[in-house]
């Protein structure tokens, strides 16, 4: 069976300014798959590419095994796209605006009650979209989006500037939908655990570049030798008073915050012997904090930034 979605090889540029650069992707069919990266990585002109909203300069995409030229009809048919802003018009209510892109496609009225269940709009069904809230918003455009039944959806930051409570409302949506196997997804975030919670495979982008790909799992185990230990003191400590420093794989000191960031082996056996240090030092800890590896650390680890920056 063919993959869903086959990138080869994709190049664009905006004057002097390289978007994409060579990249790869192959998506199989009812998966999730999310392209990880901070603002201006490259992902909505990837997703603008493979949505047939623009052309690259060379490569080739492929969806179902189709190109877009002169399968464009087919092609919208099984597509379900979402942007990162979709603006409506404010004095059509929830169901009015359902039903006008509804018709787009010819569906009967029951499918605008289905999508109004599916995405938790039904007691706003007749608010005017003006008077929605953020999350309300997206869930609506969500709602449009799965309108066709879609076989692959492609979802461009859906949750970007949405409270927690409201992100996890389209994240429910979603893992609902996934549960069904017959959607295939793409998801643009740079949110560290939207791509872990929702997504099969990821794919770290930056500079219109791939930095690695895998599941959540391969890429901490492939990428993020180490566990953290981050810490302030009172007291005079400096990086020479780390005991054991064969066993520190980096070492970092934020003077904003007066904090330490240690990469350790293994931090069950070296903070007992720092404890001791401080000890020794006559020094006494003012914070503390000890975990695994995540994301958003393997992305600083590659770029030396956040992925929020």
């Amino acid at each position: 069976m063919k993959p869903a979605i086959q990138v080869h090889d994709i190049i664009k540029s905006y004057k002097d300014v390289k978007a994409v650069r060579s990249i790869s992707l192959e998506i199989a069919r009812g998966e999730y798959m999310a392209l990880l990266g901070p603002n201006g990585a490259g992902k909505t002109t990837i997703m603008e590419m493979i949505e047939g909203i623009q052309k690259p300069d060379t490569g080739e995409i492929l969806i179902n095994g189709l190109e877009w030229q002169g399968n464009e009809k087919r092609l919208h048919r099984i597509l379900g796209i979402s942007l990162q802003e979709t603006r409506f018009i404010d004095k059509l209510n929830v169901r009015e605006t359902l039903a006008l892109f509804a018709s787009f496609y010819k569906l009967p009225r029951s499918r605008i009650s289905t999508i109004l269940d599916m995405v938790n709009l039904e007691n706003k069904s007749t608010a005017y979209t003006e008077n929605l809230s953020g999350g309300q918003r997206q869930r609506l455009a969500l709602g449009i989006a799965l309108l066709n039944q879609p076989e692959i959806l492609l979802l461009d930051e859906p949750t970007t500037g949405l409270d927690p409570s409201a992100r996890r409302e389209v994240w429910n949506i979603l893992m609902d939908l996934k549960e069904n196997g017959e959607t295939t997804m793409i998801l643009t975030t740079h949110y560290m655990e939207e791509a872990s919670y929702l997504c099969d495979r990821i794919v770290i982008i930056d500079h219109g570049k791939v930095l690695a790909r895998g599941t959540l799992d391969e890429l901490l185990t492939k990428y993020s030798a180490g566990e953290i230990i981050e810490f302030s003191v009172g007291g005079t400590f400096t990086e020479a008073d780390f005991p054991a420093k064969q066993n520190i794989i980096k070492i970092k000191f934020d003077q904003n915050t007066s904090k330490w960031s240690l990469v350790v082996q293994d931090l069950v056996e070296y903070l007992p012997k720092l404890q001791h240090e401080f000890e020794t030092k006559n020094v006494y800890l003012t914070s503390l904090e000890c975990r695994k590896m995540t994301l958003d650390d393997l992305f600083i680890q590659m770029t030396g930034r956040r992925l929020d920056e």
